[in-house]
């Protein structure tokens, strides 16, 4: 906490009395008290579904309290919209998008500033922030061509034009190399150091303790209690937040893997994207009983490769991609699922999901070698039982089969949505950022799912933008950058720092290889030397 607003007379930036939103199924806020000083760092704790996003969009104008107070450098005010919050000097980068998807990267961040300015002048703006804070981005790129990576720079990038007094974050460095991480802190502390105060959302309670002064842990809605991050351990704040100890997942190394379940050979790719990323002779196994993990930077070709994966973008030669020993590089999704493959996308609504649909006719999209449809015809007691499963065994908390799908906290719906493929008994499992914006609890929960599946034999590769997470669990390691893979390392033989570096493209170009070998000849040969 900088010494500037620990020795200040002058009142409290924000402060929340009592602020209550009542839903008609529940209470999200449950008169909630909250202080933010000039120049703090302020972390808000909490579960999925614990209330923090709606008590950050109360403060932003973008829902309206039921009861209770906001008082803002001492006065009261009534947000009234998020063009008022700017006004007032708040800012927020929202986890959940809030972008234009026809829109250019420019003419989005021109909505959040006032007047007409200059998009030519705004984007050469854009263009330094985006150094400055190392978060590359076109401004000229629309944004419905970006990855949910990409998009996330966007909304720090158009916040941090608008020159804040209040910060308010959620949870903005799940696209960024440790580097980064590291560089953004130092801006923040930076802006602390000249008054701004901060409030910050993250499940990554390291940043927590790096970062922030002090914490006010939410659950069910309410305040349940106030912490200094920096005098706490990781597990006692998960206490905290949860109410009970978090089990996590210590995976077992594996003595050896099984048969070749996915091999990707000299897989190149040109996209018809103009702001895509194009492959470059793409090369890796992962064998049955073993986690692969990809590393990257959002936006060094993830979507290109996953696109490949799943089918949606087909039509490349036979052999490029095999499953099983069968080549799929020309098959489509459902000829792919029927080879025994599960995909989880990164995008839990739209790609997951269909938002307005009932968990139970989402159950159905992509569960239909269940049995649940036969010659066109839905088994409603069929699907009813495969929805119910789903919810009780992967622990979704929910209204029922009935709930529709946007109606669920994410980390609740990605659960759902890799219960699903889990309970499919796929043979091949391919998972795009499974704890994206999840809590601790439901994070732990589903990387657990994970590591079962592998026990189990089945072949898992795990992209993902979270260090943490794939060091956690994966048995291997590769790096995306630009469009092209690094060497495969054992887990235990590299570490974040390497891996850091490697997502900048910055490994030895004599340690690149046409044809990736798997884990299991990593080990023989580690064994050997």
């Amino acid at each position: 906490m900088s010494d500037n607003h620990e020795k200040s007379t002058s009142p409290p930036r924000l402060e929340l009395r009592g602020l209550t939103k009542i839903y008609p199924s529940l209470i999200a806020n449950d008169k909630v008290d909250l202080v933010v000083q000039p120049g703090e760092i302020h972390a808000v704790l909490g579960e999925n579904g614990a209330g923090k996003s709606t008590l950050m969009k109360s403060i932003y104008g973008v829902v309206k309290p039921d009861a209770g107070q906001i008082l803002w450098d001492g006065q009261r005010v009534n947000v009234t919209s998020p063009a008022h919050a700017r006004s007032l000097g708040i800012g927020m980068v929202f986890q959940h998008f809030s972008l234009f998807e026809t829109l250019t990267v420019t003419e989005n961040a021109a909505l959040g500033l006032p007047g007409k300015p200059d998009l030519g002048d705004l984007a050469r703006r854009i263009e330094a922030v985006s150094l400055r804070y190392g978060l590359a981005v076109d401004p000229q790129r629309l944004v419905h061509s970006l990855s949910v990576g990409e998009r996330q720079r966007v909304e720090i990038i158009r916040c941090m034009l608008q020159n804040p007094r209040l910060l308010i974050m959620d949870e903005p460095t799940s696209v960024l190399t440790p580097q980064a991480v590291e560089k953004l802190f130092d801006t923040l502390r930076l802006l602390a150091d000249g008054g701004c105060s901060i409030l910050y959302i993250s499940h990554k309670l390291h940043e927590i303790k790096a970062l922030c002064h002090t914490a006010t842990v939410l659950r069910g809605g309410r305040v349940v209690g106030h912490c200094d991050p920096r005098r706490e351990t990781e597990a006692t704040m998960a206490r905290l937040m949860v109410g009970q100890e978090v089990v996590g997942c210590r995976p077992a190394a594996k003595a050896a893997s099984g048969p070749d379940v996915l091999v990707v050979k000299h897989l190149t790719h040109r996209t018809d994207d103009p702001f895509g990323t194009d492959l470059e002779d793409v090369s890796f196994t992962v064998r049955g009983g073993e986690i692969v993990g990809i590393a990257g930077v959002s936006g060094n070709g993830q979507q290109e490769l996953l696109g490949l994966l799943s089918g949606e973008s087909s039509g490349h030669s036979p052999a490029a991609i095999q499953i099983l020993g069968t080549p799929a590089g020309h098959l489509g999704p459902a000829a792919r699922r029927r080879l025994g493959m599960g995909y989880v996308p990164e995008e839990r609504l739209g790609r997951g999901a269909v938002p307005g649909m009932s968990l139970l006719e989402n159950a159905l999209l992509t569960a239909d070698r269940k049995g649940l449809a036969r010659h066109g015809l839905i088994d409603a007691p069929a699907l009813s039982a495969f929805a119910q499963r789903c919810i009780a065994d992967f622990n979704v908390k929910c209204r029922g089969p009935h709930a529709s799908a946007d109606s669920l906290s994410g980390g609740n719906l990605q659960k759902f949505i890799v219960g699903r493929e889990i309970l499919q008994m796929p043979k091949l499992l391919v998972v795009a950022q499974p704890t994206w914006g999840v809590d601790i609890q439901a994070s732990a929960f589903v990387r657990r799912q994970l590591v079962e599946l592998r026990d189990a034999g089945v072949a898992v590769l795990v992209i993902s933008d979270d260090l943490d997470e794939l060091f956690e669990i994966c048995d291997g390691l590769l790096v995306i950058a630009e469009g092209r893979l690094s060497p495969v390392k054992r887990r235990e033989d590299t570490n974040v720092e390497e891996v850091g570096l490697w997502m900048s493209g910055l490994w030895s170009s004599s340690q690149a290889v046409t044809d990736q070998p798997g884990i299991e000849e990593v080990r023989q040969h580690a064994a050997q030397t």
